[in-house]
């Protein structure tokens, strides 16, 4: 799934978003476009699960189409 995470603009946010993503499921994979704003997920998580976590650490974001 792609998510675009508009407030993603720095290093420390790619990190906060890779420690996110990574705390919801630990063995997803992310692929991290600070230039697009999105992430690029390999997950079996639910996304809506991943962006309530992302937006309680100040993020928002979406499912990119």
């Amino acid at each position: 799934m792609k998510l675009s995470i508009p407030d993603m603009s720095c290093g420390h946010c790619k990190a906060v978003v890779e420690k996110t993503i990574s705390a919801e499921d630990p063995s997803a994979k992310v692929a991290i476009d600070l230039t697009e704003r999105v992430a690029e997920v390999e997950t079996s998580a639910d996304p809506a699960r991943l962006i309530e976590a992302l937006r309680a650490e100040g993020y928002e974001a979406e499912v990119a189409g």
